[in-house]
């Protein structure tokens, strides 16, 4: 049984018991025994933290649903860009969402048909969540490393072989970051208050002017509608 300290939103609530935590794209999404669900976007700097009866508030807490066994999980949000939504039964929220990188659907010949007559650069695309849903700046950068792809590359232009390169960097990079419970280049952490490891693994992001782990050459800055990326002139033709 959940309540919340928002009075407005926790009226709606109270009562309610989860039933499952799951995810669509890049939302976490929270299904309750009544057949709502909770539809959280964490953006940039968005936080759930599951913390114990009797714990301290959370740093820069918004939302608190409190559960029946004194428990709480806090979603909290330094820079407030963060959404929690109440979403009811049936209702198509996720109409917008492309597929799933780590679903069945998605195949090379997938990939490679949504791609078709594209003329985006590869790493924009990657980032669209209306073509795919769920890969964010940090593994677009490192699955085009992975596939040895340049990011200005037009998206219609790859070849039959690598778009299935890309396809398989694409999972490779983010179950091994599922793995690691994530990239906690800044100050991410998980629901138990852990910060993942895949920062330890990243071989471009964030790695402007260091050698390349590939060629040794050095690793260069591009900024791509809005968003910087990184990669390598040598390695990635």
């Amino acid at each position: 049984m959940l309540a919340s300290r928002r009075p407005s939103f926790g009226k709606q609530l109270a009562g309610d018991r989860i039933a499952d935590v799951g995810r669509r794209g890049k939302y976490v999404v929270i299904e309750l025994a009544s057949g709502r669900s909770l539809v959280v976007s964490l953006r940039m700097t968005g936080l759930l933290i599951v913390q114990p009866q009797g714990a301290p508030r959370y740093p820069y807490t918004n939302v608190i649903l409190e559960f029946t066994d004194g428990t709480r999980l806090a979603f909290a949000d330094v820079r407030r860009f963060g959404r929690m939504r109440l979403v009811q039964k049936d209702e198509a929220w996720d109409a917008q969402l492309g597929i799933e990188p780590l679903s069945k659907a998605f195949s090379a010949q997938a990939l490679g048909a949504l791609m078709r007559g594209r003329r985006t650069p590869v790493k924009v695309f990657l980032l669209d969540q209306r073509r795919i849903a769920g890969v964010g700046n940090i593994y677009a950068a490192e699955a085009l490393w992975e596939a040895g792809i340049k990011p200005t590359t037009p998206a219609g232009k790859l070849s039959t072989e690598r778009i299935a390169r890309l396809h398989a960097a694409l999972q490779k990079v983010l179950r091994k970051a599922i793995d690691m419970r994530g990239t906690s280049a800044r100050d991410y952490v998980d629901a138990d208050g852990l910060a993942g490891g895949f920062q330890n693994e990243l071989r471009v992001y964030g790695r402007s002017d260091e050698a390349c782990p590939r060629c040794g050459k050095p690793l260069v800055r591009t900024v791509l509608a809005q968003r910087g990326t990184w990669w390598c002139r040598n390695c990635q033709r």
